[in-house]
């Protein structure tokens, strides 16, 4: 019997996830993909791709044998939902599998940005301690309120590890979650102004470009402390830099970025906050776990006959 024919359209499936898929189905892609497009697309019945990746009704329309996608991350940003629906595509993400390692990240880049620990280590290694220089003091975490933006698996992630280090948490999400006993906010300001610390947990695409505005980056004020690990595009990168370099925000956790990986140099610049290049779930354990999942999501689909 033929093995189904899947198109994997990104580079980041790890080497033993390929190797699975290669022992399961006949694998095109993603070297050439476009080509593999234009002669299989009729028979290919499997999509791996990441939010990264276009896919709209346009392709789908040179996939007419398309049964799943099965997205090797949690954002889905360019992948066109409704037009998966409107077929009958399922659509699968390993936003679950990779929640608790993203959620780590974010407390991690907190406790960094609000005690500079990226210019205290310059401190050490560059003689300054040792030739008698005094480090200034940091802020702590403990008793602030942190505010959450978006409260899906990744932000409950970040909400149980943030309640066990002392934290006062409220939130903001599409909809009031039942069930949870934290204060609820219905926009972004309201939130940033009942928070001293803001996590940015949110999706990202079109939709939630700029959510997070000059007005909710200063309502933080000169204590405050912003993380995003969602999506560069959901923060208003113009107004985050003018409040780093003027004062009005006190530090910012950064993960993702509005150009990257290319990167605005002002930020490079800045001692109040710490930079990192989009490796929230950036693990070997982890992204094993999303292509297990991806694996595991194409053989229920296509060998399982599971919807």
């Amino acid at each position: 019997m033929a093995k189904p024919e899947i198109l994997v359209l990104t580079p980041m499936v790890q080497p033993a996830a390929r190797a699975a898929l290669a022992e399961r189905f006949t694998v095109h892609g993603p070297d050439q993909a476009e080509a593999a497009l234009a002669s299989h697309g009729p028979a290919i019945a499997g999509l791996v791709a990441t939010g990264r990746e276009r896919v709209d009704a346009a392709l789908l329309d040179l996939l007419p044998g398309l049964r799943i996608l099965a997205c090797f991350s949690a954002g889905t940003d360019n992948i066109d939902a409704a037009a998966l629906a409107a077929r009958g595509i399922r659509l699968t993400t390993t936003s679950a599998v990779l929640a608790e390692e993203v959620a780590d990240l974010a407390m991690a880049l907190l406790v960094m940005a609000r005690r500079r620990l990226v210019a205290a280590d310059a401190h050490v290694r560059g003689g300054a301690w040792a030739a008698g220089q005094g480090f200034p003091f940091g802020r702590s975490i403990q008793g602030k309120r942190l505010g959450l933006l978006g409260y899906g698996h990744i932000g409950a992630a970040i909400a149980r590890r943030a309640a066990a280090a002392g934290l006062a948490l409220r939130y903001c999400a599409r909809s009031l979650r039942p069930g949870l006993d934290i204060p609820f906010h219905a926009t972004p300001l309201a939130l940033a102004r009942d928070s001293d610390l803001l996590m940015v947990a949110s999706s990202g695409g079109a939709a939630n470009r700029n959510l997070v505005d000059a007005a909710v980056i200063r309502a933080l004020g000169p204590a405050g402390t912003l993380v995003n690990i969602a999506r560069g595009e959901v923060v208003e990168e113009a107004a985050l830099l003018a409040a780093l370099e003027d004062g009005g925000l006190g530090s910012a956790g950064l993960d993702v970025f509005q150009d990257e990986p290319r990167v605005d140099p002002r930020f490079a610049a800045l001692p109040n906050v710490v930079l990192a290049p989009h490796i929230a779930s950036a693990t070997v354990e982890t992204r094993d776990a999303m292509g297990a999942h991806v694996v595991a999501s194409l053989t229920e689909a296509l060998l399982q006959g599971k919807a």
